[in-house]
């Protein structure tokens, strides 16, 4: 049983929790992320790492209610226990490879979209950790929708909020703000990083692309089984097939076929749907 010592309701449809998991914890690297099952009978939910404490042996995951799975993980209190937290699964993130003279010698940009704030988090603080210069971009529909805007503040060096109603910050998509940033503002950086919705990080991709920025994205939202038997989160990379959840979730954007991976992610709509209307909570069988 995987103890719940910590839950926050970031918004009215997005939880936080902090799992107690003192393995995963103590193995856990920025970019990877892990599986949650919240009962017994429960479905297997792969949810990117948005925090680990090693000391305290516990995970934290940001979780938003979209359908009956997730709804039933959100219904969880402090107290609670998950039947089941395996991980810390997928390759972590490049950088983390990389030498402290190298990481010394760039500057990164991350571009977060929703709850892709959430798993962007562990990444900087990583190289925050470092002394690795970082500029974060997130973007919500309007300010009640942003995510770790504190927690963000405390480890990148400038933190720029896109609203699409203006009602915080610059009014506007995080592409017009990467933009303005490189050509008005004269910005330069050696390496972007994405994450958020499929869409979002299809147009972060080609606004990179146009100024000649490398950029990497996370492909965790295809994931279903999270072990690579289940075929669920193919998606062509460079013309190869590959899979999300053993050979990613990170991949270079430039090579990732958006449209194909997004049609893909249409593809459980009606059982979603289904199971979501005949959704009964069965809280409490997971303690």
């Amino acid at each position: 049983m995987y103890k719940i010592v910590r839950k926050d309701m970031l918004t009215p449809t997005i939880c936080r929790m902090k799992v107690e998991a003192p393995r995963l914890a103590s193995a856990a690297q920025p970019g990877q992320f892990l599986i949650v099952r919240a009962d017994e009978q429960g479905e297997r939910i792969p949810l990117t790492i948005s925090d680990y404490d090693a000391e305290a042996g516990t995970v934290t995951i940001v979780t938003q209610k979209i359908g009956a799975s997730t709804s039933e993980i959100c219904s969880y209190e402090e107290g609670d226990s998950f039947a089941d937290v395996v991980g810390p699964l997928g390759i972590p993130s490049d950088f983390t490879e990389k030498s402290a003279e190298e990481l010394a010698s760039k500057k990164y940009v991350f571009i977060a979209g929703g709850v892709g704030t959430a798993p962007v988090y562990p990444q900087v603080k990583w190289l925050h950790e470092r002394g690795v210069a970082v500029d974060v971009i997130i973007g919500a529909k309007t300010k009640d929708l942003i995510i770790y805007k504190e927690e963000m503040e405390s480890v990148c060096d400038n933190l720029y909020i896109c609203t699409d109603d203006g009602s915080e910050g610059f009014k506007g998509l995080v592409t017009a703000m990467l933009e303005k940033l490189v050509n008005e503002d004269g910005k330069k950086y050696d390496q972007a990083i994405a994450i958020g919705p499929m869409i979002m990080m299809k147009f972060a991709t080609l606004t990179c692309r146009k100024l000649e920025l490398p950029v990497i994205v996370s492909l965790n939202t295809l994931m279903v089984d999270g072990t690579g038997m289940c075929g669920a989160c193919r998606v062509t990379v460079g013309g190869k097939v590959r899979f999300a959840c053993v050979e990613g979730p990170e991949f270079d954007g430039y090579l990732v076929d958006f449209d194909e991976a997004m049609r893909r992610q249409r593809m459980y709509c009606t059982e979603e749907r289904e199971a979501t209307e005949h959704h009964t909570c069965r809280i409490g069988r997971g303690k």
